[in-house]
Order: structure tokens, then C-alpha cells, then sequence
């Protein structure tokens, strides 16, 4: 039996094919666009995705027995606002999860409407990513095409309309709307009246393992697949990716080292995520996390040796020293390239660095940058932790947990043991996992992960690096704060 993973992506959708035991069979990629049409704007079309898929599932299961695939999961970019008018035509392009142009819809949302009211209804309160202050800046500033909108949905439900024909979305990632009564699990009628749009527009909701439907014909055909193969509601992103590294019930960690950040703590039971600086979500399983999430994680790496530096050594970009030596002189960096989440919900932070001298290296800038990302974990973690949450060990995932340099920095900072799955394909082998439980071929979600995740190694926190690095997050720690107002006099207006 064969079952085939989704990751979509922002640059790119992955796809894996994984057999009933957990191997990976194989593994494609592919690419497509971003529009950055002004400052602090990012979207995307639809459109692409669905080719990507359509181009990317034929080649996957080359030299397979097409007849062996039993189903398909999807686990996508979370918060993209896709909005179909009543000929299930795309009305605009998808306004992505790190778009910052709805920041005066926040601003109601949090301080006109009002934080308490709005975490009463959805256990969080706005930030620009989200997609209800999305759907607000659409009838604020395109009034007319606000009044075409007859579905409105999330990146990975699109393509499960595609799929499928069916109009559903899951727990998880319907979580990230801002329009869902996370604890209750249903829409929020409040919110819903709030945005000006009806229950009629939005998908129906699922647990993430629920099967939602099978291949239409046409699309089984172009894909060379059978008609009766499964597609189940699948996960947001992060929620996939604790599902495929095993953060599976109450008490689990992941944190994923990608292009964005997260920190992934799961629960069984429903709690509030800290004053709102952290999301409280549902989970794949059925249970809740708390989430940070951090704007920009592993891209901070990117910018820094393949924008500034102009070269794709990694290792050489941050020389080679003790691989989470502290050096007292070492600069300081905030990660905030695309502004900020969690905690700050501040759309207008920068990134920044803090500390420079004569004799400053580059390489003391790319350790500072890795030190940087690692801080904003902690800020987040430290909020779960002041809510008596205990977290001592977690898997981690995404391409920045390829680098030594980077675990042992951030177990130590974190002072948390991270677990390296054996499979690092996180969202996508999740999504599998979720279609293979869909499937019938596994009795839960938890039953999939205690069969197939596995753990190839651990790294451990340096105590005799702990001091040292306690007192540079201090001093880092301050800098935010005393650079907000700045930055708040930067933004393009």
C-alpha cells in the first residue's frame, strides 16, 4: 500500500510517497512564484499550486503500480485567504500567511473590537497573517470583488477541491482563520458577522484524518491514478509536520527550523496561549497545542550568506569554531526580516544588527544571526513555561535542523533536548500518515506515529555553555523593546 504526502509550500509543493511501513518510495519538488506587488505584500496563484500537483504526481509514482496508492494527504501553508466566486473561479490572488497589508484591520480587530472579546471567541486575537483581518482589508479595499466571494477557504482545501470536488477544511488549520471557536470547535457566528460572510462560504469542518472525499474522474485520469483513491481533510503545516515527527498527545514538543519558526507544544486538554502571545490551536490528533511562531527562521540563514554574502556554504559562513562557542563580543541580531508574531504581533519590527565593532567578522555576523533565531524561540518558549508547561525534550524539523552549529546552540539555549526523527520530511510524511489513518490501515493518529516515527539521535544542552548564553538572551532580550519605537517610524506608509 502506497499513500501520498502533500507539502504545500510557499516556494514550493514537496511530494512523498510513503508505503504502509513509513519508507519513503520517493520524493518530488516543485516550484512556483511569489508576488511581492508592494512592501510588506505577499501572494500567490492558486493556479500554480494545482499545476505543480498536477505536473508532480505523475512523475512521483513513475515506476510504481499506480493501483497500489490508496490515498491522498495534504498539509499546507496555514492562514493563505483563497476566495472562489459562485463558478469556482479564483477572484483574486491568495493573500499569504506572511503578508503584512492588513495591520489597520488588526488594529480594529484588537483594540476597536477588542482583545478579550475576540479571544473569547477564537481563543486568539488578530495578527496580520491571520485570515479574518485578511477577509476584512478585502471589503475594506476591494468592495467589489468582496462581493463576488461565495467560498472562502485555505491553501490546502483549494487543492482538496480540486482533488475532490468537496468544499471541507479541518480543525487545525481552520484554527489559524481567526473566524473558529478553537475550544468548541465550530465557527465563530461572532466573528463570521464581524467579516461580513455566512457559514454558507466557509468549508465544513473535519478532524484532519477524516476522509472527505475521493478522485474526481477527470482528475484521476490525468493523474494516472485510481478513481477510488482517499483524500482526508489533512492538517495545516505545522500540525502535519508535529504528526510526521511524532508530537503526537499530551505533553509533546516539536519545533520546526524553516523558513518560518514554530514551536509546536501539544495538549489534550484545551488551554489559552499566554495573554494571546502564543496561538492556541487545535491539533491532527484531535487534541490542542499552544504555538509561537517566529516570521523568519531558517530565511534569516538564507539572507544572510546567500543575499549578503552571495555564497551557499553554510558551514563556512559561521567558520570553524567550537560549534556553539560564546564569544562576549559577539554582535547581536533580530530576526525580524519580515516583522513579528509571536510574541511581539508587530508587523513594523525589523531585523536588526546590535553591537557592532572594528573587529567584528563576518563569520561572528552568521553565528550572531543562528543565535538570533534561537533567542526568539526562547521568548516564546518561556511564555508556555511561565504557564507551568514543562517542556524538556522535542524533535525537530525543517532545513536549518541540518546544521550541527544550530541544535547544539538552540538545546542549550532552549535548555531542551531536541530528537532528530529519522524521516525529516515532516509535513508531508504527516499528511501521509493522516491519509493512511484515513484509510482505515491504522486505528488513530496516535497508533500511525507509535508505528512509523522514529528517532535517529538527540543532541543535548551544553550546561557549561547555559550561563553564558542566559546572559546574552538578557541583553538581548532589551533590545526589541528599545528599538520598537524606531522601527514603528520606519514602515512604509
Amino acid at each position: 500500500m502506497l499513500y501520498i504526502g502533500v507539502d504545500l509550500g510557499t516556494s514550493a509543493v514537496k511530494l512523498l510517497l510513503m508505503d504502509e511501513k513509513g519508507a519513503i518510495r520517493n520524493i518530488v519538488s516543485k516550484e512556483y512564484p511569489v508576488d511581492y506587488p508592494y512592501p510588506g505584500w505577499s501572494q500567490q496563484d492558486p493556479e500554480d499550486w494545482w499545476d505543480a500537483i498536477r505536473a508532480g504526481i505523475p512523475e512521483l509514482i513513475a515506476g510504481v503500480d499506480a493501483s497500489e496508492v490508496r490515498g491522498i494527504g495534504c498539509a499546507g501553508q496555514m492562514h493563505g485567504l483563497v476566495v472562489l466566486d459562485e463558478d469556482d473561479h479564483v477572484i483574486r490572488p491568495c493573500i499569504l500567511w506572511n503578508d503584512g497589508r492588513s495591520e489597520e484591520q488588526v488594529h480594529y480587530l484588537n483594540d476597536v473590537v477588542g482583545r478579550d472579546r475576540v479571544s473569547a471567541w477564537t481563543a486568539n486575537i488578530a495578527f496580520a497573517g491571520f485570515t479574518a483581518p485578511k477577509i476584512l482589508w478585502m471589503r475594506d479595499n476591494e468592495p467589489e470583488l468582496f462581493s463576488r466571494i461565495d467560498k472562502v477557504m485555505l491553501p490546502k482545501d483549494y487543492v482538496n477541491r480540486r482533488l475532490t470536488g468537496t468544499f471541507t477544511t479541518d480543525f487545525s488549520d481552520a484554527s489559524g482563520m481567526l473566524l473558529l471557536d478553537v475550544e468548541h470547535r465550530r465557527w465563530s457566528q461572532e466573528m463570521l458577522d464581524l467579516c461580513g460572510i455566512t457559514e454558507s462560504q466557509l468549508p465544513e469542518l473535519h478532524e484532519s484524518a477524516d476522509a472527505v472525499g475521493t478522485l474526481l474522474p477527470e482528475v484521476a485520469r490525468e493523474l494516472g491514478l485510481p478513481a477510488d483513491v482517499i483524500v482526508c481533510a489533512g492538517a495545516g503545516d505545522n500540525a502535519a509536520a508535529a504528526v510526521g515527527c511524532g508530537a503526537v498527545g499530551d505533553g509533546r514538543c516539536n519545533i520546526s527550523l524553516g523558513t518560518s519558526g514554530t514551536i509546536f507544544i501539544t495538549s489534550d486538554t484545551f488551554r489559552a496561549g499566554g495573554g494571546n502571545a502564543l496561538h492556541s490551536f487545535d491539533h491532527a490528533d484531535g487534541g490542542y497545542h499552544l504555538m509561537g511562531c517566529i516570521l523568519s527562521a531558517a530565511s534569516c540563514n538564507r539572507w544572510w550568506c546567500e543575499d549578503v554574502l552571495g555564497t551557499d556554504d553554510y558551514a563556512g559562513a559561521v567558520g570553524g569554531v567550537d560549534v556553539a562557542a560564546v564569544d562576549p563580543s559577539l554582535a547581536y541580531f533580530l530576526p525580524y526580516l519580515m516583522g513579528e508574531r509571536s510574541p511581539h504581533n508587530d508587523p513594523s519590527a525589523r531585523g536588526a544588527f546590535v553591537g557592532l565593532r572594528l573587529d567584528t567578522t563576518r563569520q561572528e555576523m552568521g553565528r550572531s544571526v543562528l543565535e538570533g533565531v534561537s533567542f526568539a524561540f526562547r521568548d516564546c518558549l518561556d511564555i508556555a513555561r511561565a504557564q507551568g508547561v514543562e517542556v524538556s525534550r522535542s524533535t525537530v524539523c525543517g532545513g536549518g535542523a541540518r546544521s550541527e552549529l544550530w541544535l547544539e546552540m538552540l538545546a542549550t539555549i532552549l535548555d531542551v533536548t531536541l530528537e532528530l526523527p529519522q524521516t525529516e520530511q515532516g509535513p508531508g510524511y504527516g499528511a501521509a500518515m493522516l491519509v493512511a489513518v484515513a484509510c482505515g490501515d491504522f486505528d488513530s493518529v496516535a497508533g500511525c506515529s507509535r508505528s512509523l516515527v522514529r528517532v535517529r539521535g538527540e543532541v543535548a544542552p551544553r550546561a557549561d555553555l547555559a550561563d553564558a548564553y542566559a546572559r546574552r538572551h538578557e541583553t538581548w532580550h532589551g533590545l526589541y523593546p528599545a528599538l520598537k519605537g524606531s522601527f514603528e517610524r520606519m514602515v512604509d506608509r
